[in-house]
């Protein structure tokens, strides 16, 4: 069961997440079991030596995963993620796409491949969610 009535309104909730929309990430597509965000990229984004910092994919693969585990069951928090780095990208842009790998009454595994926009493999993530008990997100 989806916990968000539309992309419209995922997107009312997850934009509230002020440092990954400052950023330049943005939601676009979300299913009960799929997410996918994407992050255009800039000078701003770029280390000493030119490449893309870390913690942009990073925080590109947490919103998805984020937004993924309350599709699924809300309010689910981050118990443990871990990431790992395939190669630079090279293009232009970021994709992260989010899947659940696993939904369980008290926790979620969510998979988030990370690709940019020539198709190179920048990224794994992989997320543990725990679910509150009877939360729902309000406004």
């Amino acid at each position: 069961m989806a916990n968000f009535n539309s992309l419209k309104e995922a997107r009312e909730f997850f934009y509230k997440d002020k440092f990954a929309i400052n950023i330049g990430v943005t939601l676009d597509e979300l299913t009960e079991d799929k997410a996918i965000c994407s992050l255009m990229l800039n000078d701003e984004h770029r280390n000493a030596y030119g490449g893309v910092m870390g913690g942009v994919i990073f925080t590109l693969a947490d919103f998805a995963f984020a937004v993924l585990s309350n599709q699924i069951h809300q309010l689910t928090v981050a118990q443990q993620v871990s990431i790992n780095y395939l190669s630079a990208p090279k293009g232009d842009m970021l994709i992260a796409e989010a899947a659940c790998r696993k939904s369980g009454r008290t926790s979620s595994i969510v998979i988030v491949d990370i690709s940019d926009d020539l198709g190179c493999d920048v990224a794994q993530f992989v997320g543990t969610g725990f679910k509150l008990k009877n939360s729902k997100i309000r406004d």
